[in-house]
């Protein structure tokens, strides 16, 4: 009668750490992480985060691998679908401290809309295609339209651009910097990524 007292105690301490931790998987929230790569293991990534944490990042098997490249506003057309990473000025405009051109073929996937940002205390995030593109004597100002509006945004000379392209893991390397936007954090403190973002030769996340 013990035996079968502790035993069935055993299943059920059991099924009550599985169905605790499949309920923390649920609630926890999404994390956006930034920062360089130190090691890579497999399917393992030891980093260290923009606020000098490490942490052990294991991607999914079917991790989703975007490099970024250096790019320029002479890349940037009318038309074009971006991002733009920025703080807003008081006449309403967004200086722009990033921009990432996205993929041709991630125009209608990636959300449009102007949203909140955590780049920066008080920063925001555009996705739109540019409408105008006016050069300026502090660099150029572009018009940007998404579904619901549009924003004017300043960019400097020295704003940091990039390009999205397709990328793979021979892409993660120790050195390289990164952004994970929907990091899952597990029970063990790891992360789970479903998809990376990398700078390819020395390319850096603006965003």
């Amino acid at each position: 009668m013990r035996t079968m007292t502790r035993r069935a105690l055993g299943l059920a301490g059991i099924s009550l750490i599985v169905v605790t931790s499949a309920v923390w998987a649920q609630q926890a929230p999404p994390l956006r992480v930034r920062g360089t790569i130190e090691k890579v293991d497999g399917n393992t990534l030891t980093v260290k985060s923009r606020a000098g944490e490490t942490m052990t990042v294991k991607l999914a098997d079917d991790v989703r691998v975007a490099a970024m490249v250096k790019a320029s506003l002479s890349d940037i057309k009318e038309g074009t679908f971006i991002g733009v990473t920025a703080m807003p000025q008081p006449d309403g405009s967004q200086k722009a401290i990033g921009l990432h051109i996205f993929m041709p073929a991630q125009k209608g996937v990636v959300a449009e809309g102007f949203r909140p940002w955590d780049r920066e205390p008080g920063s925001t995030m555009t996705n739109a295609a540019v409408a105008t593109k006016v050069t300026g004597a502090d660099g150029q100002t572009l018009t940007v339209k998404y579904k619901d509006g549009e924003k004017k945004v300043v960019v400097a000379p020295n704003t940091p651009i990039v390009a999205m392209a397709p990328g793979s893991k021979d892409d993660l390397k120790p050195g390289a910097q990164f952004i994970i936007m929907a990091a899952q954090k597990q029970p063990d403190g790891s992360l789970i990524a479903p998809a990376i973002n990398v700078g390819r030769d020395g390319a850096a996340p603006p965003m």
